[in-house]
């Protein structure tokens, strides 16, 4: 596959991802954000945070500028502590704005992309990885938001609230 068409597909995916969070987000107020679902299990405001520190390497990956500082969002990053108050968080305005805030940027990252940057080495792989390649950790991107919007869904339907996909 060559840049530009790997470019249109992740820009399609991205764009339904995009879509899909800020639906399922609609309606929900503050205090939800930290409603545990199970003892170990991820509340809106760590999904979301995780969402937007993905999104922020990716900017950074792709020669953006990030939405956030990195000592910032990191807090969100994979393996991190449980979110289950506000405390030491990111509001849920901030994620909302900084999620949004990223995609204009990362769509132009993604259109940017030239064929000979798809093979060379990632500066991380989420599976530790040493053969992982921009452009896969790219693809991972586009597997990993689809992941976290089915989290979102089903985190707001154990809120009470109506799915956003029927």
């Amino acid at each position: 596959m060559n840049a530009k068409s790997l470019a249109e597909t992740l820009s399609i995916q991205i764009g339904h991802a995009h879509w899909v969070v800020n639906a399922t987000l609609e309606g929900i107020d503050d205090d939800a954000y930290y409603h545990q679902i199970q003892d170990a299990g991820n509340c809106l405001n760590w999904v979301l945070g995780h969402m937007v520190q993905a999104r922020n390497g990716a900017l950074v990956m792709l020669g953006q500028e990030p939405v956030m500082p990195v000592e910032i969002i990191d807090r969100y990053k994979r393996s991190s502590d449980a979110v289950t108050n506000p405390a030491g968080t990111i509001s849920p305005a901030e994620l909302r704005d900084a999620f949004n805030r990223a995609q204009e940027p990362l769509l132009a990252g993604l259109a940017s992309l030239k064929d000979e940057m798809l093979t060379e080495k990632a500066p991380f792989s989420p599976g530790d990885s040493d053969k992982e390649t921009v452009g896969s950790l790219l693809a991972g991107l586009a597997f990993h938001e689809a992941y976290h919007c089915g989290q979102l869904g089903l985190i707001r339907r154990t809120l009470g609230m109506d799915g956003v996909i029927k």
